[in-house]
């Protein structure tokens, strides 16, 4: 199985208020962050079977839009285990219900997301160390009860592809 790994884009400070703050959306830069990656995957033809989403605001418009952006028609599903005290086992448990899907992708915050990226990937008694900054999408694939980390892709990389595109399409003339 091939899990992606999003952390949600960019959604402001957080909110005093842990009520306020689950309904806190994502902002302007967010949604770029979106767009950016969800081309990004769209081109390097990315699928996924499923999208797992923590009930969050910020989390499930980021698997919204990045979804569109890859053609994905299904329901997103919002779930717990993705939410910012979920714990690895409830992940892991999560993830379990889809193990005959052949791509997933769990959309959900940090720290635990990067925390369950790091103990997918590192071997038994290991600690591997992943830091998923917002808007950012790991690429693991999946054998059994160990991962291998394929890629890493952050919002830089994202935003200097996306400038550089733009900067190839612009005519001669228009260029600095």
């Amino acid at each position: 199985m091939i899990v992606y790994f999003l952390r949600h884009a960019s959604a402001g400070e957080r909110l005093d208020n842990p009520k306020k703050d689950e309904k806190r959306g994502l902002d302007k830069e967010g949604i770029e962050q979106c767009g950016h990656l969800g081309r990004f995957l769209s081109a390097a033809d990315v699928h996924v079977d499923a999208i797992l989403s923590s009930p969050l605001k910020r989390s499930a418009q980021t698997a919204s839009l990045v979804g569109n952006e890859i053609g994905f028609d299904g329901k997103i599903l919002l779930e717990s285990s993705l939410r910012p005290a979920g714990t690895f086992a409830e992940f892991r448990a999560a993830l379990d219900k889809h193990r005959k899907l052949e791509a997933v992708m769990v959309v959900g915050h940090n720290p635990n997301l990067s925390e369950f990226v790091g103990r997918i990937i590192s071997a038994a008694g290991c600690e591997a160390s992943i830091d998923l900054k917002k808007g950012a999408v790991a690429r693991v694939e999946l054998r059994r009860n160990a991962g291998e980390l394929m890629w890493c892709i952050t919002p830089r990389i994202l935003r200097a592809v996306h400038n550089a595109v733009a900067e190839s399409v612009r005519p001669k003339s228009s260029r600095k």
